[in-house]
């Protein structure tokens, strides 16, 4: 297997943390006698020889020991092997086969059985069958030369072909005596394989054979990625799945070739699509065999990780989240799904459905009270982890959670978490309530506040309760005077506070404020960012905060200027002592976004700063999106004229979805002068995808964001 490892320069290479010398010893590590030595190693090659999907020099000399351990009889693990390869090999697929589709949704992303990507990456299949893979250091070299000049792109270009090259490999894994090889076999040959005609008849053969599901639906995976990335091959892959989407079959497979056929034929899909899969699904449910964790030897890996917090149904996760990836925007059927699973009887079902709901919610605009209302159903289950994660959930909606509230109350008072009392971090039903604006949240928050140790993030959960909250503002403020001063944690503990007494304008609270102002740190690594906490805080104050006038005006000349004016205008409405820091900030040329928050500044100002607009002009020049964006903003709120504000939003409104919640809430400001952008307030709204949705990620308030700019953009025509 290793034959001229030890001849390759190994030392001379590099991965994604330095040299590549400890490569060998990962490369060995895949072949140890000893599970957690294998699970280590292949945790390493994802982490270091292949980051993030990344291909280096290093990467590139693996290829040929890689295949020559996948074609190893006997050795166990070979299938994570497998999927290493198919990785390597698509890694930034130049030809934009990948369809990068995933909700990423919490467990969902267990679903994988590697920790370098998703099971549905796809990869150029366009590879000439050139035999099977020796095990030498020099066939590294097959790889090729792509010229394209950029290193990377060259490592990748290299990859693929290193793996296309070796294709044949996979033809006889199909059969292997491994069930983990077998399924991942299937997706590695249609990827990498040059004779789609070839791989169609064996994929077809194999499932009349395979006895294993997993195994039978990874081919089933295989023809509809036939189906997508070989046209010569696509109609007999779409004719064969639609034969096994109906009876005699089973349904896990009915279910599986539904998936598939909505991914590469959604015209060839049956008229009554929900209510098939549903009834499968629960007929399935009702036959499926509890699932067994395979034995392993615990691990500190993130591939163990992975292991032990995949799915109890694995493969019922696939399916569902394979057909509701190809619905895409058919909200209605995946709503309609959603519903069906929810009401399985099997909890393994249920928590699927609700990590599935988690890539609805954050994509796409529909009416989703009835299923949220379904997934607080699932907080009064018995099964903890479907608990779990309704909560997790709950916890992204904010406002939308509220046809869960009640339940979420329920669960809040049971009080049903004995580790809550003693925890350091908010017990996350009361989060979800309180994130959702329900008083009810108020008096266990209460209760949080008298603690020993106040969780950090409980102020910032305060700060979505509005006037409703005010009964903690004198706790809140007691737990501020707690917090001690030149302490490396101080920020942490005063900052969610600060930002809870700021929301509710609790001028009362001064003494304490000035207290930590005056006692903090003089390094500036811990002073500045509690300097704009506390100045942000005794400017939502207002003028009942007068007694911090002078503190104020001791910071115009520091590091901390424009806090302390936008603080000191909002206390003391002192113009004249304000404006020169927030002018010195915005010097004649700026550039980049440090200046964003002057212009803001500024503009909050408003016809007290006629001063700034020669500067603010300049800025909403800028090549920065943002920072054109805050200037223009500004430009409205000091002269009222919507001229050379206009073009600047419908610029930064097609370039950056980032900035329009900031564009929408001054065109509520701006009233009838946005009538001539209306036009975009209009497509916004007639939008069904959520203005920051993207593929390979999402933020935690990605939701909240988008519902505030919806409900702004209403305000704009109703004011028009």
């Amino acid at each position: 297997m290793f034959r001229g490892i030890d001849e390759v320069d190994w030392a001379s290479m590099e991965h994604a943390y330095g040299s590549a010398a400890d490569v060998p010893e990962l490369l060995r590590g895949l072949a140890s006698p000893l599970p957690q030595e294998r699970e280590t190693a292949l945790d390493g090659m994802y982490g270091a020889v292949h980051h993030q999907g990344d291909v280096y020099d290093s990467t590139l000399a693996s290829i040929p020991f890689l295949f020559a351990l996948a074609e190893r009889p006997g050795l166990p693990d070979r299938g994570g092997i497998v999927e290493l390869l198919a990785s390597i090999g698509d890694a930034d697929d130049a030809d934009g086969d990948g369809d990068g589709d995933g909700d990423g949704d919490g467990e969902d992303a267990a679903g994988g059985s590697h920790a370098g990507g998703g099971d549905e990456t796809e990869g150029g299949p366009d590879a000439e069958d050139s035999g099977g893979s020796g095990g030498s250091a020099d066939s590294a070299d097959s790889a090729g030369s792509a010229a394209s000049g950029d290193p990377a792109e060259d490592n990748h270009a290299m990859a693929r072909a290193a793996v296309r090259a070796r294709a044949a490999v996979f033809l006889d894994l199909v059969t292997d005596g491994d069930p983990e090889v077998r399924r991942a076999a299937p997706s590695a040959l249609v990827r990498f394989h040059g004779e789609p005609g070839r791989v169609l008849a064996l994929l077809s053969d194999r499932l009349r054979d395979e006895p294993e599901d997993g195994v039978r639906l990874a081919l089933v995976e295989g023809l509809g990625l036939l189906g997508l990335l070989h046209p010569v091959a696509a109609a007999p892959a779409v004719d064969r799945l639609v034969a096994l989407c109906g009876p005699p079959h089973d349904p896990g497979l009915r279910l599986a070739a539904l998936g598939q056929l909505a991914a590469c034929a959604a015209d060839r899909l049956p008229g009554d699509l929900v209510a098939t899969v549903v009834a499968l699904l629960h007929t399935r449910s009702q036959r499926i065999r509890p699932y067994r964790e395979p034995v392993r030897t615990s691990s500190d890996t993130l591939i163990g990780s992975l292991r032990r917090i995949r799915p109890a149904d694995e493969e019922g996760a696939r399916l569902l989240r394979t057909l509701h990836q190809a619905l895409g925007a058919r909200t209605d059927d995946r709503t309609a799904l959603l519903k069906g699973q929810l009401s399985s009887e099997n909890p393994a079902d249920r928590r699927n459905a609700v990590w599935m709901s988690a890539g609805l919610f954050r994509e796409w605009r529909a009416a989703h009270e009835e299923t949220v209302a379904l997934i607080g159903e699932q907080l009064g289950s018995d099964d903890e982890r479907l608990r779990s994660a309704a909560v997790s959930v709950l916890e992204f909606l904010f406002t939308l959670a509220a046809p869960a509230a009640d339940r979420l109350a329920s669960l809040v008072t049971s009080g049903t978490d004995p580790r809550a009392q003693g925890s350091t971090t908010l017990h996350r039903p009361l989060r979800a309530l309180a994130r959702c604006g329900d008083a009810r949240a108020v008096p266990a928050l209460a209760e949080v506040l008298r603690r020993p140790t106040v969780p950090d993030e409980t102020g910032y959960a305060i700060g979505y309760l509005g006037p409703a909250a005010a009964p903690l503002a004198p706790l809140l403020r007691q737990r501020l005077a707690e917090v001690p001063l030149d302490s490396p944690d101080t920020f942490h503990r005063a900052a969610p506070l600060l930002s809870a007494l700021g929301s509710l304008r609790y001028a009362q609270a001064v003494p304490e404020v000035l207290r930590l102002l005056h006692g903090t740190s003089h390094e500036p690594r811990l002073r500045n960012p509690l300097v704009k906490a506390l100045a942000g805080a005794l400017g939502a104050f207002g003028p009942e905060a007068r007694e911090a006038v002078p503190a104020l005006r001791d910071l115009l000349a520091g590091e901390n200027a424009v806090a302390a004016a936008e603080a000191l205008w909002s206390v003391d409405g002192d113009a004249e002592a304000a404006l020169p820091a927030l002018l010195a900030a915005l010097p004649p040329e700026p550039e980049g976004s440090g200046h964003r928050t002057a212009a803001e500044a500024l503009g909050r100002m408003g016809a007290a700063a006629v001063p700034a607009l020669p500067r603010l002009r300049r800025l909403a020049r800028s090549a920065e999106t943002g920072a054109r964006t805050a200037a223009a903003c500004a430009l409205w709120d000091i002269a009222g004229d919507p001229d050379p504000v206009l073009p600047v939003f419908r610029d930064a409104w097609r370039r950056n979805p980032y900035t329009r919640r900031t564009i929408g809430a001054c065109l509520v400001r701006m009233g009838g002068a946005s009538t001539p952008v209306h036009d975009l307030i209009r497509t916004e709204l007639a939008s069904s995808r959520r203005h920051r949705a993207r593929a390979g990620g999402h933020g935690s308030h990605d939701v909240l964001d988008d519902e505030l700019l919806l409900r702004d953009c209403r305000a704009v025509l109703e004011a028009a």
